[in-house]
């Protein structure tokens, strides 16, 4: 962190679970914030410790989903202003000078809330184009106008009750430093495709056979082509592939709830 940036008042909120290997580098990086809220659903490593080092307030809190998991957090913060970070993202020296700046401002002429530049790592190479840079998400906003929406995966911020796609975009990049092997990469990509296919389900949400052909396509030319992720190499082709087979896994695995839940009402239906 630039040593000209000051302490804002601002409350850093993390979600965490056995992050001991990459909290401390977090917490370093926004060394700026005046007070640290990390909650945390059942760690057995360092995290805590960690966590106490850099004077967080540590709170156990049994695991929500990651909408209502993140809120939990925000609500324990001292600070109405949140920045919300992944133990595995750090601040970059740029971003931590324009978040300075934002709060320079008169709060009446802030943004509600802010979108942060994040670039991914992937086989241990920064990339820069395709799905993984860059990367916009919503990290930064005033908790009274904004809040994270209750979805149990892909949550997203809200501002009112409309999703903020599209907010004020800073300057400097949100590093996302993820070290998890390919493997764990991988089964992630499973949970999460599944809590999305029982969301959508849930919601009334249907699919068919094209979808489930084009839809992975159509995501794959996206990022790959127009997005010029090729220019990354063998590292920004097996990122956008994977994220174009998650697509299709997303849909395989609604079709299979449908065609379940209508076989269930044809057995159950009088002959």
């Amino acid at each position: 962190m630039p040593s000209s940036v000051a302490t804002l008042p601002l409350s850093l909120v993390l979600i965490t679970q056995n992050a001991d290997a990459e909290l401390a580098a977090c917490l370093a990086s926004a060394s700026f914030v005046a007070e640290i809220v990390i909650v945390d659903s059942g760690s057995t490593d360092e995290t805590r410790h960690i966590a106490e080092q850099f004077g967080a307030r540590f709170i156990e809190q049994p695991w929500l989903g990651f909408g209502p998991q993140k809120n939990a957090a925000v609500a324990a913060a001292r600070h109405d202003w949140v920045l919300c970070l992944d133990a595995d993202e750090r601040i970059s020296d740029a971003l931590a000078q324009t978040i300075a700046a934002v709060f320079a401002q008169p709060e009446n002429e802030r943004a509600p809330a802010y979108a942060l530049c994040r670039r991914n790592r992937f086989f241990n190479r920064w990339l820069s184009h395709g799905e993984g840079y860059p990367d916009w998400t919503v990290r930064l906003f005033d908790r009274r106008r904004a809040r994270w929406s209750d979805d149990a995966v892909h949550e997203k911020v809200l501002v009112g009750d409309d999703a903020a796609r599209v907010m004020t975009r800073l300057p400097g990049d949100l590093l996302h430093a993820s070290a998890e092997s390919l493997d764990a990469y991988l089964a992630k990509q499973n949970r999460y495709t599944t809590m999305q296919a029982e969301r959508l389900f849930a919601a009334g949400v249907r699919t068919n056979g094209w979808k489930l052909f084009v839809s992975p396509l159509v995501r794959f030319f996206r990022f790959y082509i127009a997005k010029r992720g090729f220019l990354d190499g063998a590292a920004g082709f097996a990122h956008i592939a994977i994220g174009a087979f998650a697509s299709f896994l997303k849909h395989a695995k609604l079709y299979a709830l449908q065609k379940r839940a209508t076989k269930t009402d044809n057995d159950c239906s009088p002959s």
